[in-house]
């Protein structure tokens, strides 16, 4: 229930998704009684398009969470097993039809997991993530889609682990422990975007599963002129801003629930 109710309210608040519906709601009021407060919404919702897409408001909400959580050395002491969490995979377009793999977001989880692997040949390559889509789609699970593009990596097929049941991150933690069974002493690095590193790390710790950040696919370059050089196109600041609100309001809904330690958990 949690992960159809999370997935229903996001599409109801995403802000691009708000502002669009404001734009409908004002225009189809332009043929009612309630026309002024019509233009009232168009003329919010045009705002709303300037500052959450010109405006580095998408930057300002990601540079918290990037920054949260350093990056590794790269003499860091060999792991036991690499954990990669899921989401870069497109399954809608990776479909058996095509046979072959899309990465349509967070490629870095990918790319730094192979180059990790290939560092360190003695860990196991963890891959937590399934079917999240809300409906039923043709072809591959993320997680057979990731075993397929490993292997084509050169990733040695017995190394590979796969956990394909989870549908969000609580499930991938909850999952890859109940797979893994992480004893004392083990070196779990866990990859994911830089971002979405801090619900990530609470959420295992609730779960019980300690591992070690890797963050990867870093939204901002950690300068002072980004927090006010406007974002162009306006697109890419739009989708920075839809992201990073949600990574804010999953980090409060997971709190609230209990499925993190802290509201912004911390190294």
């Amino acid at each position: 229930m949690f992960f159809y109710a999370s997935k229903i309210l996001w599409w109801l608040v995403t802000p691009s998704n708000v502002l669009i519906g404001l734009v409908v709601l004002g225009v189809l009021a332009q043929a009612t009684r309630f026309a002024r407060a019509g233009r009232r919404m168009v003329a919010a919702a045009a705002v709303g398009l300037v500052i959450a897409g010109p405006v580095p408001l998408g930057i300002w909400l990601a540079r918290p969470l990037e920054n949260r959580f350093p990056q590794l050395t790269q003499d860091m002491p060999a792991p036991t097993g690499i954990i990669v969490l899921g989401g870069s995979i497109d399954q809608t377009t990776t479909a058996a039809r095509r046979g072959q793999v899309t990465i349509t977001a967070a490629p870095g989880r990918i790319t730094e997991a192979v180059a990790l692997a290939r560092r360190y040949p003695q860990a196991r390559l963890v891959f937590t993530g399934g079917a999240n889509a809300v409906f039923l789609r043709d072809g591959l699970d993320e997680a057979e889609a990731a075993r397929k593009l490993f292997v084509e990596l050169g990733v040695a097929p017995e190394r590979i682990v796969i956990e394909r049941e989870s549908r969000n991150t609580w499930e991938n933690a909850v999952f890859s422990r109940r797979l893994l069974q992480p004893k004392p002493g083990e070196r779990w690095v866990m990859i994911t975007s830089a971002w979405h590193m801090p619900r990530s790390v609470g959420i295992f710790r609730v779960a019980g599963f300690d591992v070690t950040p890797y963050p990867v696919d870093y939204e901002t370059r950690g300068s002072a002129s980004e927090l006010v050089l406007p974002m162009l196109p306006a697109s890419r600041g739009l989708d920075l801003v839809d992201r990073m609100a949600r990574e804010w309001i999953g980090l409060v809904a997971y709190r609230l629930t209990g499925r993190t330690d802290a509201l912004l958990p911390r190294p």
